[in-house]
């Protein structure tokens, strides 16, 4: 499992985002991330996607990052290793 099965799934839309998600940050994650996260997550891959990497997200209530309720969305990506769901371009 692991980086290729996010792969996997990053490539088909039978499942929908939220799912993969769900599926990659507990099964792939250990421990297994909060499902709080998904909607974080979500939201930093949109924001990487339009190359905005330094840009900050809202954690859920409960989840720092260094002692901070938001983090960038770099951190995020990284983190949570969402790399097959960014989607790469020649501009960035």
């Amino acid at each position: 499992m692991g980086r290729l099965q996010a792969e996997a799934m990053a490539t088909e839309d039978y499942l929908g985002l939220e799912t993969q998600l769900h599926i990659h940050l507990t099964s792939n994650h250990y421990p297994p991330v909060p499902t709080s996260m998904i909607t974080t997550c979500i939201e930093a891959i949109d924001k990487a996607n339009e190359g905005q990497w330094g840009a900050y997200v809202k954690l859920p209530e409960g989840i720092e990052w260094r002692r901070q309720s938001m983090s960038p969305v770099w951190a995020i990506v990284e983190g949570h290793h969402l790399e097959p769901w960014i989607i790469e371009s020649e501009l960035d």
